[in-house]
């Protein structure tokens, strides 16, 4: 089946009219190698050829929808190679001249404002009752979706069965245009193409009504549009199109109540509109569509030509690849309107008598489909250049911000700033203890800690920050922000949106107001430089804005707030000043500690997590203590990662009265002791402290061990003086044969150097320790050394699950 070609020579008058469809002229040779066959759709049903062309057929009223995936695969041929003659003839049209920068966005939002206008009043003059047109496309404004769009006013024609079709109305109401763009007729843009809009208009019109073949028309207008960009040649031509569009409308809707539109469609020989409503509403169903293909279109050329080459060159292979086919769009969309054109000049001279044309409609359904098309593809070339500018601009805003981030600053303003993405009347930060919002200037010259983390923040951790910064009396010096760190690509869930602010709301530090706030260039930042994947963080930034820590967490937890101002000379001055003794071990993560080292007392902290064991060790431990006369105080603090057992444990310690337990969220308070102690593992790996030379760290890695076995262990402590431990197999034998060495222990003081010489004393027939270091831990000792035997232990790989 060949393509259907569309006539531009108008109907002729009535008594001149042998046939009502309009006349055509001859398809040339251009016309067919410039069009490829097997664009023309499937399933056609033109008349037959002993059918007479003037018999009126039933109109196919038929979308793009109706086109299967197979064809659509092979529509998208229309894209060959640049050899193509059509691209070729097309191309050797372009002289571009001095207007390739010209903005013509301006002419665009009038185009569109006009259209919207035409098209509220074409909406309502061609439905049927009951009937509502509206709009698929994203482009609405070129239908009408409410009575109250209707453009001009209109009464009702006398016919009664034809007046529900008319329904009086108002002027367009502005605030119904809002989704259109802004325009002003004023602008100097619309000044300069003026000229050209309005001879290609009147070309339009000679051209067209003269016969003439499409594609040779679409190549004279090329040529007269030969030294404007590509994306001014469509506007232009398009304005010019709207321009007579726009004109026809005003007369069909003012030939009722003006007398000058009444003269003017009386010369037209206009067609009475309700006259022919069912064949109408289906023309100007497929023209409308068809426009918005056009504009659609259009939109795409001229965001190209608006890419920025500071970040991709216009000649980059990128953009020449994906702007090859701009020409071809040019040309398909500048024949889309010229076929417009003609089915409004094919209404001229009509009147009374006017026929549909089948072949006309499906040209019109055939270019709305090459259109889609079109688009199809160039919106998969931009959106892949844009992709490629959106990573280049990334790219550039980080090396920025790397850059920031190691010059020097006078405060912290720019630093945080650049941050936190905020306008000047924007107050992005919350004050969890005023319960407000706070401008970045809140934090000026202060220390700001950074807490960084993903939305599971763990609760334990929490809670035990937010006892800290509640107690610390340097309120004023620093400051504490909760920075979340989500993928800024992909929008938050409801659900999540519901974690963060109930983090936020109970905290009672600063945190961002959401986590959109936070720069995307801070989050690429956080996770490539300060190497944050799910672990929280606690980075430390000084009044100029400077990076003084890059993990104070483990000094937070070690020291709490005396750890001020958080710098590493800070804490190589708090390890100087420290020793291994129950204060560093348990701190005050317990208030009665102060009341027992006060007391003189004997502290034991044990472990573990079989109630058999702690019952005998309890047991044992007060009898001996009791014989010995020795004031003794026990407290348990579980494991490394408290599971359901030691849940058990605290229960049964609490029924029974075993010891003493943490009194209240125990949970938090075994977690805490435990974080205290790889903290403290942490923080002397930082300062370059090994296990072979550093006491501090032997002793943490040898309660490493002890709970990494099956059995339970035990530390005893006089106050904050001598202090030894052992673990369960040396703790039980060694506390049931008290009365061995009881008599050593002349006085309460000596109960904890003779335990030690005991410990030290008593040989196991059979042990094996083990030590289980996480996988994060970062510093492994090459050698470990067995606390018990003193030989240096081997090196397995071990993967486990941490379940009871």
């Amino acid at each position: 089946m060949s393509s259907v070609v569309p006539s531009f020579k108008p109907r002729s008058s009535t008594h001149e009219r042998g046939s009502l469809a309009p006349a055509r002229a001859p398809v040339s040779a251009t016309e067919d190698t410039s069009k490829p066959s097997h664009y023309e759709p499937e399933n056609t049903s033109k008349p037959s050829h002993h059918e007479p062309e003037h018999t009126k057929p039933t109109e196919p009223h038929l979308t793009t929808a109706h086109v299967g995936p197979a064809r659509r695969g092979r529509d998208r041929g229309i894209f060959s190679s640049d050899d193509n003659a059509l691209t070729k003839q097309i191309v050797a049209t372009h002289v571009p001249d001095m207007d390739d920068h010209l903005d013509v966005r301006p002419i665009l939002a009038v185009i569109e404002h006009i259209m919207a206008l035409s098209g509220s009043t074409i909406a309502r003059d061609i439905a049927t009752p009951g009937e509502h047109i509206t709009s698929n496309g994203p482009h609405a404004g070129l239908h009408a979706h409410t009575p109250g769009d209707r453009a001009l006013h209109t009464p009702h024609r006398p016919s009664d069965d034809k007046a529900a079709l008319h329904t009086s109305h108002q002027p367009l109401d502005e605030h119904k245009t809002t989704h259109l763009s802004a325009f002003d007729p004023d602008d100097e843009i619309v000044k300069i193409l003026a000229y050209s809009i309005n001879k290609i208009s009147s070309e339009i019109i000679c051209k067209c009504s003269g016969g003439g073949e499409s594609h040779s028309v679409t190549m004279d207008l090329l040529k007269s549009l030969s030294s404007h960009s590509w994306d001014a040649k469509v506007v232009i031509v398009f304005a010019a199109f709207t321009i007579n569009y726009g004109e026809f409308w005003l007369v069909e809707q003012l030939q009722t109540t003006n007398p000058l539109a009444k003269n003017i469609a009386a010369l037209k020989d206009l067609p009475a509109i309700m006259d022919h409503a069912n064949e109408l509403k289906k023309r100007f169903e497929a023209v409308l569509n068809l426009l918005t293909q056009v504009l659609k279109v259009t939109h795409c050329i001229i965001e190209f030509k608006e890419l920025p080459n500071s970040y991709l060159s216009h000649e980059s292979p990128e953009i020449t690849a994906a702007t090859a086919h701009i020409p071809t769009a040019v040309y398909w969309i500048i024949r889309s309107l010229l076929v417009c054109a003609s089915t409004l000049l094919s209404l001229i001279g009509s009147g009374h008598e006017y026929m549909s044309s089948t072949s006309e409609s499906w040209e019109i359904l055939n270019m709305a489909h090459k259109l889609s098309v079109i688009l199809e593809h160039l919106q998969n070339q931009l959106r892949t250049c844009k992709d490629l500018i959106d990573r280049e601009k990334a790219e550039g805003a980080y090396l920025a911000f790397k850059k920031l981030m190691e010059s020097a600053h006078i405060d912290n303003m720019k630093v945080l700033k650049a941050m936190i993405k905020a306008r000047e009347d924007q107050r992005p930060l919350f004050d969890g203890s005023k319960k407000q919002n706070e401008q970045v200037e809140a934090l000026r010259l202060k220390y700001v800690l950074l807490l960084i983390s993903n939305l599971e923040l763990p609760q334990e951790e929490l809670h035990i920050l937010h006892s800290i910064y509640s107690q610390h009396p340097m309120r004023h010096e620093y400051e504490v922000l909760w920075l979340p760190i989500l993928d800024p690509k992909v929008n938050m869930a409801p659900m999540q949106e519901t974690v963060f602010y109930d983090l936020r709301n109970n905290m009672p530090w600063h945190s961002v107001d959401h986590p959109s706030l936070v720069e995307p260039v801070v989050v690429k930042y956080i996770r490539e430089v300060w190497n944050f994947v799910h672990t929280p963080m606690l980075v430390v930034l000084d009044p100029q804005g400077k990076v003084a820590n890059l993990d104070a967490l483990p000094m937070m937890w070690i020291w709490g707030t005396s750890a001020f101002p958080f710098t590493r000379t800070r804490e190589g001055a708090l390890w100087s000043e420290s020793s291994w003794n129950i204060d560093l071990l348990a701190d005050a993560i317990d208030p009665r500690f102060a009341d027992w080292i006060r007391d003189n007392k004997v502290i034991c902290l044990y472990g573990g997590e079989d109630i058999d064991w702690i019952r005998r060790f309890t047991l044992s431990a007060r009898a001996a203590a009791n014989a010995l006369q020795v004031p003794l105080e026990m407290l348990y603090v579980g494991k490394r990662y408290p599971k359901e057992k030691v849940r058990r444990c605290h229960e049964v310690i609490h029924r029974e009265k075993l010891s003493h337990i943490f009194a209240v969220d125990y949970y938090d308070y075994v977690w805490f002791f435990w974080v205290r102690l790889w903290s403290m593992w942490n923080s002397k790996k930082q300062m370059g402290s090994t296990v072979e030379n550093d006491h501090i760290m032997q002793e943490i890695m040898d309660i490493l061990t002890y709970d990494s076995s099956e059995h339970g262990w035990a530390v005893f402590s006089r106050g904050n003086f001598e202090i030894t431990k052992a673990n369960g197999e040396k703790v039980m034998p060694v506390l049931e044969s008290y009365n061995d060495w009881g008599y050593k222990v002349d006085h309460p003081d000596k109960f904890v150097p003779v335990l030690d010489e005991q410990f030290r004393g008593h040989e196991l027939e059979h042990h094996c320790s083990r030590l289980i270091l996480p996988g994060q831990a970062g510093y492994i000792p090459e050698q470990v050394v067995c606390s018990d035997c003193g030989k240096v232990m081997d090196k397995y790989v071990m993967y486990r699950c941490c379940t009871d």
